[in-house]
This record gives structure tokens, C-alpha cells and sequence, in this order.
């Protein structure tokens, strides 16, 4: 079968370019392949009861399926440039902030509307952080809660399925340059189109690297944040989620001089687990629904590793240490802070008797044994910083879930358009490396669905 345009992945990159492709030309004839799951096939075995842990199926209904990873995140659009990818260096920081916007729009027509807009303009928080060697980094957030983002992606997947060709289920094996465009190769059938444009997100990240290595299509290794998902409870940094809701900060560590951040923080939400490529790992959900809050707030914090010569795979370092996680502690390990301190591993016993009740089923542990040193003792400082601004973080029974690993993939060499050396072959979303948010991958889904379409 011939398309005009063939769509690899249903994340939010992929999405988007379908919708504005539609948008733009609706004779266009346009397909999307995914791996995984359609929205309502998307569950997640995992129920606390009967099944308690990962049990590694063929395609995690966490990671993959129409709406990507991002289908079951809390729904937190960032509209800013300061972290979330670089989009902006490709396409200027007005417009880049512009496309955004124009997500943003689109969520609220479709089932977003009523949801709140957070802002760190004029917060007085800044200054708070700044006299705490914290940097509080500048974000307009949209938050649609774990609920209402899945309700926004059914209603734009009702307007698309009718206009788009959606394969599910439907891995790709290989694609292929013709003469004409590109040939898209499936387990069983193959498929043809004048342009094509790369969706995977972070999950394809080892697709993407054969790839590339097949198109000759050059690249630079990126980085991987490795870290711990923090759980306390939420009166602990109600201040700071009440005014904000998601507060990123950074901190430069004294002993190393690393950055150290928060990322996703889910205020009255859960712990979940995640598997990428068969490793389990640790993330964070929240609801806008009052009645699926709970008493806990979960953040992850990171340190960022970058690797040049002459070791390369940041992402095979990163995969290394929550192997071993996984290894100790059959999957995902929890510990509490005052035991991490005193060098001792945290059993059932203390955990249940602690004033932080554990969202997620995960093997009591000792992370000192996982993470290396330097990571450790940064995470440990950043977590006596955040004390000073949100007394009550350093207690001993709050609770760190490890490994919390952000995979990037290499970043793909685009240009402008984020088309690769291979004309009509598009790379976007965080598959190419160049964005790292839900705002940022949709908005370069629009983006180059408007080159195209041009």
C-alpha cells in the first residue's frame, strides 16, 4: 500500500503530526504504525492484589500504545523553553513557545477545558530558593491529571481514526529508501510513502539506534538521568504544589559541583512501575479527580550523566545500574531516607511503622548498594536542600523507590526542519534526542506536519 505520509509511533510527536496533517490537507492519505496497544486495549496487569509486580509483557501498556508514555503520566504540559528538550534551537524560542501554546489549545478543545493553568511568574519562591542555593527554573504547566489526559487523547482518537489509517500492534521492522520515498516493513506486510516521519519516543531507543546506523544517518551520544522517585507526604510541599503544582529545581552540588533536579512531581499522587526494554523502573502518576488522590506527593531526583570518549552509551550505563536494581530487589527497591543515612537497609517492619504508607508493592532494600557513590551522596544533599524549603523532606521515614531512570535517545544531526541527510525522512518527539516533554514532542509533531504540508 502507497501513503502520502507514513507516521512511525503513536506518541504524543506522532499524534499531533496526524492531526495537523489533517488539519492542513485532509486528502492527504496518512498512516500511522504502532507497536503498541490501542487506547482501550492499554492495561497494565498490575493491580496490588493478584498481580503485585512486573511480569514483563510483550508490550508494556505503560510505555507503549496510542498516546505513548505519555498516556498514563499525570498530563503535565510545560510551555516553556528553559528545560523539557531544545526545540527552540531548531525552530527560534517565540515559535517554539508559539506550537505549544497551540497543543495547549488543542488539549482544551478536546476534553481539557476547566483544567488549571500553574505559573511561576512573580512567585515569591524563587527568591526563597535562590537564598537556599536552589534555582527554581521559570514554566507556564498545564496539568490534566492521569484521567483527564486519557479522556482528551479518546476524543482526539475519534476524530482521527476515520481520516488516518492506525495500525496497532504493528511493529516496524526496518525501513527501507526507494526511489520515490520510503518503504516501511512490517512482521508481515510492507508499506510505501513519499515522506516519513520517525515518532518513537524514548522507548524506541534502541530501534531508532539501528536505524540510524542502517541510513547512515549521523548521531551524537546524549545523556541519561539516573536517580531515586521520592514519596512523602504531600502537607510536606502542599506550599509549593498549591501555588505551582510541578516546581523544577535544580541544585549544584558542593562536593561534586553536579546538577541535581526535581522532575515530575505529582502532588496527592502514586508510585508505578515502568518497563523499558524489559528493565523495570520507577515513575509517578497523579489524578485531577479528587477521589483518586492520595495523602503522598512522589518527585523524582536526577543527576544527569554525559559520556564522550572513550565510553559512548549513556543509556548502557543507565540500564546497567537498574539491572542490578532489579537483580536485588526483583524489580523495583524502596528504602527510607533515615536508613539510607544510618547505612542500613529498610525492612517490611519499619517501612509499615513509618508515617509515609507506601504507594507501590516494591522489595525494602538498601540503595547505597545500587547507585555509586556520586550519585548517591548528590541526591542525599539535594534532599537536605529541599529540607530548608520544604521542611519535613529530610525526615527519616520519607520514602526513595530506585532506580528512576530517564533514558534519551542519541541526538539524531537534523536541521531546521528536523529533517535528517535523507530528504522526507522526519525525526521528531524524544526519539530524536531533541525534546524531552510531553509539550515539547507534540509541539515538533506540528511543526513538521506544517513543513510537510507546505
Amino acid at each position: 500500500m502507497k501513503y502520502d505520509v507514513i507516521i512511525v509511533g503513536a506518541g504524543p510527536g506522532g499524534i499531533f503530526s496526524a492531526y495537523e496533517l489533517m488539519k492542513q490537507n485532509d486528502k492527504l492519505k496518512v498512516a500511522v504504525f504502532e507497536a503498541g496497544h490501542s487506547l482501550e486495549k492499554r492495561h497494565c496487569p498490575i493491580d496490588g492484589d493478584k498481580v503485585k509486580s512486573c511480569i514483563g509483557c510483550k508490550s508494556c501498556s505503560i510505555m507503549s500504545g496510542f498516546g505513548g508514555a505519555g498516556a498514563f503520566s499525570d498530563g503535565k504540559y510545560n510551555i516553556t523553553n528553559d528545560f523539557g528538550g531544545t526545540l527552540y534551537e531548531y525552530v527560534g524560542r517565540k515559535e517554539a513557545i508559539n506550537l505549544m501554546k497551540y497543543v495547549d489549545g488543542i488539549n482544551m478543545k478536546y476534553g481539557g477545558e476547566g483544567t488549571k493553568m500553574y505559573s511561576t511568574a512573580g512567585t515569591h519562591f524563587k527568591k526563597l530558593c535562590l537564598q537556599n542555593k536552589l534555582n527554581l527554573l521559570d514554566a507556564s504547566v498545564r496539568h490534566l491529571g492521569t484521567d483527564i489526559n486519557f479522556v482528551v487523547l479518546e476524543n482526539i482518537y475519534a476524530d482521527l481514526k476515520d481520516k488516518v489509517d492506525f495500525f496497532f500492534d504493528t511493529p516496524v521492522t526496518e525501513i527501507e529508501l526507494t526511489d520515490g520515498g520510503y518503504r516501511i516493513i512490517c512482521e508481515n506486510d510492507r508499506y510505501e510513502c513519499e515522506k516519513c516521519i520517525i515518532s518513537v519516543g524514548r522507548s524506541g531507543s534502541k530501534w531508532m539506534e539501528t536505524v540510524c546506523k542502517k541510513l547512515n544517518i549521523p548521531t551524537k551520544s546524549n545523556r541519561v538521568d539516573i536517580g531515586v522517585r521520592v514519596e512523602l507526604p504531600a502537607v510536606i510541599f502542599s506550599h509549593l504544589t498549591d501555588e505551582l503544582y510541578e516546581s523544577k529545581i535544580v541544585y549544584r552540588t558542593e562536593k561534586f559541583e553536579d546538577n541535581v533536579r526535581t522532575f515530575c512531581m505529582n502532588p496527592y499522587g502514586i508510585v508505578v512501575n515502568e518497563n523499558t526494554n524489559g528493565i523495570v523502573t520507577v515513575n509517578g502518576h497523579s489524578y485531577e479527580d479528587v477521589d483518586k488522590r492520595t495523602t503522598n506527593t512522589n518527585f523524582a531526583l536526577l543527576v544527569a550523566k554525559h559520556f564522550s570518549e572513550p565510553f559512548k552509551d549513556s543509556n548502557g550505563y543507565g540500564e546497567s545500574i537498574a539491572r542490578l536494581s532489579n537483580m536485588l530487589g526483583g524489580g523495583v527497591i524502596v528504602q527510607r531516607f533515615g536508613d539510607l543515612v544510618r547505612g542500613r537497609r529498610s525492612n517490611a517492619k519499619r517501612i509499615e511503622e513509618g508515617l509515609v504508607q507506601p504507594t507501590l508493592a516494591a522489595t525494602p532494600g538498601d540503595l547505597s548498594l545500587v547507585l555509586p557513590k556520586r550519585i548517591l551522596d548528590g541526591i542525599m544533599e539535594m534532599i537536605y536542600a529541599l529540607d530548608k524549603i520544604a521542611p519535613g523532606t529530610a525526615n527519616d521515614d520519607t520514602l526513595l523507590y530506585g532506580v528512576e531512570v530517564k533514558f534519551y535517545n542519541m541526538e539524531v544531526e537534523l536541521d531546521e526542519n528536523l529533517e535528517c541527510c535523507h530528504k522526507g525522512l522526519y525525526i521528531i518527539g524524544d526519539g530524536s534526542g531533541v525534546t524531552h516533554s510531553l509539550s515539547h514532542a507534540s509541539a515538533s509533531g506540528v511543526y513538521v506536519a506544517r513543513k510537510i504540508a507546505e
